[in-house]
C-alpha cells in the first residue's frame, strides 16, 4: 500500500550539506564492491553520523574507500554509491540524475516509440533508494529508503528539467516507511494525479496511480511485448497473469486468432478492460486464481499455441523456498497448456532468483511433465533498466522464449 507525504518540505529535515573535511564516516570490515552494505559488514561509525547522510566509507584500516548514504535503522544501513577515494558532494546525485536522463532520451532515443520508461533505476543509475518512471508528463516515483526521500525536494525539479515532465506522484510503501524512519508528514508532496495516457509501440494504455503497482505500469517489459505480438498472428494466446493486458493486447493487436488473460487482481482486469477498449482489441479477460484455473483448464483438455507466465514477484528473500517453489510449479502446470510445438514465454521479475537458476527451475518443470523445451532466445528487461556490473540483482527481469516439444 502506498504511503504518500502531505505537507510542504521542512528545510530542517534536510540531510547537512556539509564540507567534505566535516563528513561523517562509516566503517566496513571488509572490502567489497557490491553497493549494499548489511548490518553485520558495519564496523564503527563516526557520532555525527545521522540517519540520511552521505558519508565517507572507510576500509578496515580506516583508509578512504568510498562514498555511501547511511541510515542506521534500516535493514541495509550503508549503500555505497562511489567505491572511491576521491571527494564528492551532493552534487554527485545531481549529476547522475542528468546521465540517466542523456542515457534514456540521447543514447536511447526512447521518445521517439513510447511515451512510458524507466527514468532512474536505483543503484544501476548510481542513486539508492528511488525508482522514477516517465509516464508523458507524469513522473512517478518510488521511494525505499529514508535519504533518497529526504532529498527529493533537490531531485525532482531537476528530474522535471531533464525529462520534460510536469507533475509528480510520489509512493512510499507504508511499513517500509516505518522501518526506515520516514515520516508519515512533510517532505516533497505528489500533485494531484489520478492518471494518465500513454502510448507505447502504437499502443494506447491507462495508468492509474490509485490502484497500480510499484510506479503504475510495468516498463521493463516494453520490448517483450513487441516482440511477443510478433508470434502472435493467426495464433491462439494465453496470457497468465495478465496484469493491465499489455501481453495480451499486443497480441490481439498482431492479429491473433483468439486471446485469452488471466489475473487474480480484479482491479488489474478491469484496468486491463479499459485498456483494451481504448484499443479496440478483442480478448477475454477472466478474474481468476492462475493456479486453480490452469487446473480447471488441463482438466477440460484446453492448449493454446502461444502461452505466456509473467507472475509477481515470487521471492522475497536471498532463502526464499516457498517462491521457487511457485515458479516451478506455475511452469509445470502452464507448460501443461501448451500445444505441442506451440511457444512458450515465462517470465522472473525477482532479483534474488539468477537467471541460471530460473532456467533450471523451468527445464525441471518441464522435465516432470514430459515435455522438452527448445529454448529460443533469452531476454530480460529493456535498456532503461540498466545492470550495474557489481550488482547483479539489477537483473532482475528474466525472460525465456522456447517452443515447447
Amino acid at each position: 500500500m502506498a504511503m504518500e507525504t502531505d505537507q510542504p518540505f521542512g528545510f530542517d529535515i534536510l540531510p547537512d550539506l556539509r564540507p567534505i573535511a566535516r563528513m561523517p564516516t562509516v566503517q566496513i570490515k571488509n572490502i567489497t564492491y557490491h553497493p549494499s552494505i548489511w548490518p553485520k559488514m558495519i564496523g564503527e561509525a563516526s557520532r555525527d553520523a545521522k540517519p540520511g547522510d552521505l558519508v565517507q566509507v572507510l576500509d578496515k584500516d580506516g583508509g578512504a574507500f568510498g562514498w555511501g548514504l547511511w541510515n542506521p535503522k534500516s535493514r541495509m544501513p550503508l549503500r555505497i554509491v562511489n567505491h572511491s577515494p576521491d571527494e564528492i558532494d551532493e552534487s554527485f546525485f545531481d549529476n547522475a540524475i542528468r546521465r540517466a536522463a542523456s542515457m534514456r532520451r540521447e543514447m536511447l532515443a526512447l521518445d521517439e516509440t513510447t511515451e512510458a520508461y524507466r527514468a532512474i533505476h536505483g543503484d544501476a543509475d548510481f542513486m539508492p533508494g528511488i525508482v522514477a518512471d516517465k509516464f508523458a508528463d507524469v513522473l512517478s516515483v518510488e521511494i525505499t529508503n529514508l535519504a533518497a526521500w529526504q532529498r527529493l525536494p533537490r531531485w525532482i525539479p531537476i528530474l522535471h528539467e531533464c525529462l520534460d515532465t510536469q507533475r509528480v506522484v510520489i509512493g512510499i510503501d507504508a511499513e517500509l516507511a516505518r522501518i526506515e524512519g520516514i515520516p508519515r508528514s512533510g517532505g516533497a508532496t505528489s500533485d494531484n494525479v489520478r492518471s494518465v495516457k500513454i502510448r507505447e509501440h502504437g499502443i494506447r494504455y491507462e495508468i492509474d496511480f490509485s490502484t497500480g503497482h510499484k510506479t503504475g505500469f510495468f516498463c521493463d517489459q516494453r520490448d517483450n511485448r513487441k516482440l511477443f505480438a510478433s508470434h502472435a498472428k493467426d495464433r491462439s494466446v494465453l496470457d497468465l497473469c495478465c496484469y493491465t493486458g499489455g501481453f495480451s493486447i499486443s497480441a490481439a493487436l498482431a492479429g491473433a486468432s483468439e486471446v485469452t488473460a488471466i489475473d487474480l487482481d480484479e482491479t488489474a482486469i478491469e484496468m486491463a478492460k479499459r485498456n483494451a477498449n481504448l484499443n479496440s482489441a478483442r480478448v477475454k479477460f477472466t478474474h481468476a486464481d492462475a493456479f486453480t484455473w490452469i487446473r480447471t483448464m488441463i482438466e477440460n483438455g484446453r492448449t493454446w499455441d502461444l502461452v505466456i507466465a509473467d507472475p509477481p514477484k515470487f521471492i522475497h528473500g536471498r532463502e526464499d523456498e516457498t517462491g521457487i517453489a511457485k515458479y516451478a510449479d506455475l511452469n509445470k502446470l502452464a507448460l501443461q497448456l501448451v500445444k505441442p510445438g506451440g511457444i512458450f514465454v515465462t517470465c522472473s521479475c525477482s532479483g534474488q532468483l539468477g537467471a541460471d537458476d530460473f532456467e533450471r527451475t523451468v527445464i525441471a518443470a518441464a522435465h516432470r511433465t514430459n515435455r522438452r523445451l527448445q529454448i529460443i532466445q533469452r531476454t530480460g528487461a529493456g535498456a532503461d533498466h540498466p545492470t550495474l556490473s557489481n550488482y547483479p540483482e539489477s537483473r532482475y527481469l528474466k525472460v525465456i522464449w522456447s517452443r515447447a516439444l
